[in-house]
């Protein structure tokens, strides 16, 4: 309920902001300093998040001889996906350019330091440099600056020293796990603030550049979608097609999560019931409990390949032309800072602005981009559970042990409880879906 609520305030913040802009053009350029309100409590969340959400997640399952085969592969499988993902996020990013067309915000470098949107030093023009900068000299200067390369480098080696010193270091796990919990919570208060932060962010976008500015929105979300759309019918259905099972039947079966995901844009309010949907699918319990809580840690899909094109674009709208062996270089830094997104609504927002802070690109087209974060957001989380809940027939399909029976068994019940449900109507649907939720 809360997530509809604040989904609820978010669009209709969204459409003030343009109503606004419209008809108050200089008053609603001045609402950017809302924007930016929200954008500086968003990176103040960004190191201790990402520090203590990596560590815990690379504790807890990067010891190889912990996780055993069923770990390795799921690490594996995970990493072979996302850099699909990647691969296809910057591929579109260039083959529909989203960025083009905000000349007029670019071209402006005043309007973005007022805000305080446009980066001190240029951006790194070679790979050795972006390379050498990734590694940090001071994790206090790194966690000041919000440098989010040199913060995931420094939490890579600190979860191998954790593993490495076992027992002795079950205090600190402790202690990364509350800071874990708090951040979470930090963050949702932060995202309280999120319908007057996109309020001030599209009203000053519209005030700016007149009612056109939102032809360049809808190509934004145009790209963004049919970028999804590629992924999950190239790419999970590939991997459904290994598994010998019908993406089609899987989707058919999952589309009350889904559903759930899309409207609140969190796929943590859809997690309980899509691991009951799985088991029922006929994954293994050991394997479901296993899969979909490092899922999300480790498979975003739909995170990551948004992450590819928002670089893309906030490189775009700046005039920034990255070369292809910059594109790569990022390519495999999001590969890191992509694992240390949590899955509640815009923390995504966090991850793409420590990823241009580390790579001094301006975070203009992280506030243009906090205009329609919601939309782009509720694509996203469902493409990053129906790629959670493809990897646990994966990995059960691997370890030879998903059950087909179980599975046809409980698609075949569930298509008659769906005719039951168009069937009944009042107080026998009502009994019909009570039956299904004890099930």
């Amino acid at each position: 309920m809360k997530h509809s609520k604040l989904t609820l305030m978010i669009f209709a913040a969204l459409l003030a902001g343009i109503i606004f802009g419209h008809f108050a053009p200089v008053l609603a350029v001045k609402m950017k300093v809302f924007a930016v309100i929200f954008l500086r409590m968003v990176k103040m969340i960004i190191a201790p998040l990402l520090f203590a959400t990596l560590v815990k997640g690379l504790a807890s399952h990067g010891d190889v001889r912990k996780l055993g085969k069923i770990g390795l592969k799921t690490i594996i499988y995970f990493e072979i996906v996302t850099t699909l993902a990647l691969i296809i996020g910057l591929a579109m990013g260039n083959i529909f350019n989203p960025g083009h067309g905000f000349g007029a915000i670019s071209a402006n470098p005043s309007l973005m330091k007022e805000a305080g949107l446009m980066a001190v030093t240029a951006p790194s023009t070679s790979v050795s440099e972006m390379v050498f900068n990734i590694f940090p000299t001071s994790i206090v200067e790194a966690m000041a600056d919000g440098n989010l390369l040199q913060i995931v480098v420094f939490s890579i080696f600190f979860a191998i020293a954790i593993c490495a010193v076992g027992e002795k270091a079950k205090p600190v796990m402790a202690l990364l796990d509350s800071v874990s919990q708090i951040m979470f919570k930090f963050t949702e208060y932060v995202m309280y603030f999120a319908p007057l932060g996109i309020f001030g962010a599209i009203a000053a976008t519209v005030g700016f550049n007149g009612l056109s500015v939102l032809k360049n929105y809808a190509k934004i979300i145009f790209s963004l979608y049919t970028a999804l759309a590629v992924f999950v019918l190239l790419v999970l259905f590939i991997a459904c097609k290994y598994a010998r099972i019908s993406l089609r039947n899987l989707l058919k079966v999952i589309q009350e999560p889904a559903i759930l995901a899309f409207t609140t844009a969190s796929s943590e309010a859809a997690f309980p019931k899509a691991i009951a949907l799985m088991e029922r699918f006929g994954v293994p319990q050991n394997i479901v409990s296993f899969v979909m809580p490092t899922g999300y840690t480790f498979n975003l899909d739909g995170s990551t390949l948004y992450l590819a094109m928002a670089v893309i674009f906030c490189s775009q709208i700046c005039g920034i032309d990255l070369s292809l062996n910059q594109q790569i270089v990022m390519m495999l830094a999001l590969m890191l800072t992509s694992k240390g997104i949590a899955g509640v609504p815009r923390v995504s927002l966090i991850v793409l602005a420590g990823t241009l802070a580390s790579f001094n690109i301006p975070l203009v087209g992280v506030a243009i981009l906090l205009g329609i974060d919601q939309i782009l957001d509720m694509g996203r989380t469902t493409v990053n559970l129906v790629g959670n809940c493809v990897a646990t027939v994966v990995i059960a399909r691997w370890e030879n042990a998903f059950d087909y029976d179980k599975m046809n068994a409980f698609i075949k019940e569930f298509d008659e409880e769906g005719k039951n449900m168009l069937k009944f109507s009042g107080p026998q649907k009502v009994e019909v879906i009570e039956k299904i939720e004890d099930k």
